[in-house]
């Protein structure tokens, strides 16, 4: 493939991968001139970074060759850079919750996750503090019902609902999964242009273009149960191999690292039968 070829295939990949985002942006009332403010000091943020890979400080004049931005917006941008990062790290609840799923400690004789006391030994508190830490336990539990993964029952006791930390009412946490979640994968797909050959990241998807609408219910039970086993199970075993279970091997090397599932779906246009002219 050419140059000219490969810009083509990018500038088409980048229309689409656009579109929704777009969507998202008008929904949310954000103009075109405040992306383009956000573009343009990501752009220069980025570029600041790949020219630093070779150990040297990177240049005003270097940044603006690779931006293609002028040397003052160069210097005016990293000047005054914002903090724009969402937060990287995994969330205490989500911790909690995951706990409660996998440590057979807060099982019940099923193998499954039990109906927990407020306090004492094999309680929520407990729990807390094994999978969390220091946090309050009362603070993990409003988080938890918040987002519709637990309740409390008229007992007092704690159920859980879900097995997974969804936050399903609140916009603020799903613009976060976006920007997380779709970097992650764009990512993959960038080391895999680069380093597929040698060291491919596991990239795959199934789709078929023209299921009955009726039958996607059925399909959507089946892909949420048959994913959440299979990620389950790759949670295992990354907390086996997880350093914050080894504090004592602190200078350990280590990685930010995971498998992402997600289902899609939309309309295809009815196709007009041969010699309809309606």
């Amino acid at each position: 493939m050419n140059e000219d070829q490969s810009r083509h295939a990018l500038n088409t990949a980048l229309s689409r991968l656009l579109r929704p985002l777009f969507r998202l942006l008008l929904r949310y009332g954000v103009s075109y001139g405040s992306f383009e403010a956000l573009a343009r000091q990501t752009f220069v943020d980025v570029a600041m970074d790949v020219a630093g890979l070779d150990g040297k400080k990177p240049s005003l004049s270097r940044i603006s060759v690779l931006s293609g931005l002028t040397r003052k917006e160069v210097q005016h941008l990293s000047t005054h850079k914002e903090v724009l990062t969402a937060a990287d790290q995994f969330n205490r609840a989500a911790r909690v919750l995951t706990g409660w799923v996998r440590d057979a400690d807060f099982h019940d004789a099923h193998g499954e996750p039990d109906i927990l006391d407020p306090d004492g030994a094999g309680g929520f508190t407990a729990l807390v503090k094994r999978h969390s830490g220091d946090v309050p336990a009362r603070a993990v539990l409003d988080e938890l019902i918040r987002v519709g993964a637990v309740r409390r029952r008229d007992d007092g006791r704690i159920e859980l609902l879900e097995r997974a930390y969804v936050p399903s009412r609140s916009a603020v946490e799903k613009l976060r999964i976006l920007g997380n979640d779709v970097a992650d994968l764009i990512d993959t797909i960038d080391h895999n242009l680069v380093h597929g050959a040698t060291d491919p990241r596991f990239q795959r998807k199934v789709m078929y273009r023209s299921v009955p609408a009726d039958a996607l219910p059925a399909f959507r039970q089946l892909g949420a149960k048959q994913s959440q086993a299979l990620l389950e199970k790759m949670d295992r075993w990354l907390a086996a191999h997880d350093t914050d279970s080894q504090p004592d091997q602190p200078d350990l090397p280590r990685a930010r690292v995971g498998l992402g599932i997600y289902y899609f779906e939309e309309p295809v246009a009815r196709q007009q039968p041969q010699g309809d002219d309606t």
